[in-house]
Order: structure tokens, then sequence, then C-alpha cells
């Protein structure tokens, strides 16, 4: 069984180049396959490989003070989902190439639990203040095809960067509502959730953990369909299973 495993994390990295390089040397003498991506602002791994192997890669990351909060969301598959490992050092870890949208500036965005975004939506899409909860995808149109929150806004981008301008249509109708920004593993709605907020949108949280940190945790509730993963899985299932044949 192969493990594979999504994670980032924010920290500040002087020299983001040296630690490319270990975690490269690292993941291929662990034979791990992948993608890991280093910027100044932090890590964003995608990886698969045996249990032990896996554990390895994390355990002296973990070590590092930098990275000891670093959260991973786990999934199974019968054969690696990636061809090969690749390790690259960019601006950003995930590019939206705006101000205001990172956590190192200035804290996390408020965050809500998947377990408290269940009863939310168990509560007929209601806040615990009463106020009506919109749930907007900060994905692009070919994820959110494969499935997405049930009654969640969507907005009709290829990359991530479109998101400033597809959401400003719809800012008036959202003033009334308590709006949480997701994503598939939580990165791209942290990221959009600080922008807005700072933007002037200060009834934006993001869902922690994203699509696969709720499935991990509290299942499908309110959720249609699959998350779309960007490896030869396709798409998971809230069971975290891969809905590609022969993936599973």
């Amino acid at each position: 069984m192969i493990v594979n495993i999504a994670a980032y994390h924010f920290a500040t990295l002087e020299v983001p180049e040296t630690l490319a390089d270990t975690l490269r040397a690292r993941g291929e003498a662990l034979a791990l396959r992948g993608t890991v991506l280093v910027a100044a602002e932090g890590i964003n791994l995608f990886l698969a490989g045996g249990g032990d192997a896996i554990e390895a890669f994390l355990a002296p990351l973990r070590a590092d003070p930098r990275f000891a909060d670093l959260r991973v969301k786990y999934s199974h598959s019968e054969a690696p989902p990636f061809a090969r490992l690749k390790v690259k050092v960019k601006p950003e870890i995930i590019s939206f190439r705006r101000d205001d949208a990172s956590p190192l500036d200035g804290g996390r965005a408020p965050a809500v639990a998947p377990a408290t975004l269940r009863r939310w939506l168990q509560q007929g899409g209601r806040d615990d203040e009463g106020r009506r909860v919109v749930l907007l995808d900060t994905r692009n149109a070919q994820e959110f095809a494969h499935g997405t929150f049930a009654g969640a806004l969507t907005l009709p981008i290829t990359r991530f960067t479109e998101l400033p301008e597809a959401l400003a249509p719809h800012r008036e109708a959202l003033k009334d509502a308590t709006v949480v920004s997701f994503c598939t593993g939580g990165i791209r709605c942290e990221k959009a959730a600080l922008w807005m907020r700072a933007d002037g949108m200060d009834n934006v949280l993001q869902l922690d953990g994203g699509i696969l940190g709720y499935f991990e945790e509290v299942g499908g509730h309110g959720y249609d369909g699959g998350c779309f993963v960007f490896d030869e899985r396709v798409a998971l299932d809230p069971e975290l299973k891969p809905l590609a044949t022969g993936m599973a």
C-alpha cells in the first residue's frame, strides 16, 4: 500500500534553495515520488511512497523549529500516483501575486474547523449567530467540475491569480453572509481569505485543512462528488479513496 501525503507550511526561508537541495536528496534516497515546492514563504508537498519512507522524510522536517507545526493529510493507493520526484524553487508556494496574502505578515486568517462547518451545514447553512453561510470555492473550473460543496459559490477561473477579478461581481451580495473559503488542502483558501479580509471583506473565514482535511475529519457531509487532486488518482472520494480506475 502506498502512502500519499499533502502538506504545506508557511515559514520564512532565507535561502530556499538550500532546503530544496536537502529535501531533494532525502526524497531520492527514500525513493519517494511527487512534487515539492519551496519558496521564501515556505513549502508545499505532495509525496507518495512506503509508510516508513514517508515518516523518515517527515521526521527531520518536523524537527526543524520552522516546521514543527507542519500538518500532514494522509491518503492511500495501491500504486504511486506520481511518475517521479520533482523539487522546485518558486517565488510562491502557490502563485497568487497579491499583497496582503501571507500569514507571515500578520498571522493567519480566522479559520473554521471541519466539525464546526459540518454543524453549520446541518443547521441549514447558518452559523452559530444565525448568519447565512456561503461556501466560496477558490479552485479553478477544472477542479470543481469533479465535485464541490452543495450550493457553493464557484468562479469561472483557470488560474488562482484570476480569483480577485472573478469575485468582484459577487462582493456586494456576500456582505451579509459568513463566507467560508475552501480549496483542496488549505493553501489557496488561506491566501484568498487573507487577501479578502485585507481588501475589506472582514466576514471571511478559511476552512482549516481544506477539502481533504474536511474529508479526513468528518467525511463528506454536504459535499457532492470527489475532490480533484493533481496526480494520477484524478480525484478522491470522501473516504479519501482514488476515483481513477486502477488507482484504488
